[in-house]
């Protein structure tokens, strides 16, 4: 399977949502819509699992940021009901430096 990504802009962070897990483990995940310019299927809604992920995201990610998103997508079942999830493991600025260069490389998120 090819590498699945999304260029976009961010049109929206959602507030992060915490739990506990059935083995009592805390977790906590991030969602956020990204908006490409394609004229049907443009708006996509990415999650970001764990602490420590979250946090890096929210550090250097705003809501107008145009990005790249590298992301897995995965179903579960629950109820006979289907959940899809598109979740982000690399988040990429698209921003550039006044003169034209990337910028560094700490919104290249590793996960």
């Amino acid at each position: 399977m090819s590498e699945l990504q999304v260029t976009g802009k961010i049109t929206k962070v959602l507030e992060a949502t915490k739990g506990t897990s059935k083995a009592g483990k805390d977790w906590i995940k991030q969602s956020f819509i990204v908006q490409t310019t394609e004229d049907f299927n443009n708006i996509y809604c990415f999650e970001i699992f764990g602490e420590e992920k979250v946090e890096q995201f929210n550090k250097f990610n705003k809501v107008n940021d145009n990005v790249t998103v590298k992301f897995n997508v995965s179903c579960n079942e629950w109820g006979d009901k289907y959940f899809t999830n598109l979740s982000a493991w690399r988040v990429e600025s698209e921003s550039k430096t006044a003169e034209g260069e990337p910028m560094p490389m700490n919104n290249d998120l590793p996960f």
